[in-house]
């Protein structure tokens, strides 16, 4: 495991701003390149109700971005749809340890769950 010093704790919020951010578990269907971006991959990931297209600069992370198609994990599903590289970006991927310098990893379910529960 690799070593680190924690970044000191961000500043109290109160419970209902939290509440606000929509987190939820999809599965990863299809990972792409996006062409033109060195570190930009699009993913289609399954809600349950819906699919999105979600773009993470993670293609610099692992040796193989395919290895993502299938797994579930975190996403915040309501934050302002994005455009990246001409096309739209409709949430974000949960990154653990890549603000902190560290090699990234993903928040995983501990067993399966269905696709678009929520986080809380």
């Amino acid at each position: 495991m690799e070593e680190m010093t924690p970044a000191p704790v961000k500043p109290t919020i109160s419970f209902d701003v939290l509440e606000k951010i929509d987190i939820r578990v999809g599965t990863i269907e299809e990972v792409r390149d996006v062409e033109g971006s060195d570190k930009l991959i699009r993913m289609r990931v399954n809600f349950g109700d819906h699919v999105r297209t979600i773009f993470s600069g993670m293609k610099n992370e692992r040796k193989d971005c395919q290895e993502l198609v299938g797994k579930q994990t975190l996403f915040v599903v309501n934050l302002k749809p994005k455009k990246m590289m001409g096309e739209v970006s409709e949430g974000m991927i949960f990154d653990i340890g890549y603000a902190d310098g560290v090699l990234p990893a993903l928040a995983f379910p501990e067993r399966p769950v269905p696709n678009g529960a929520r986080l809380g």
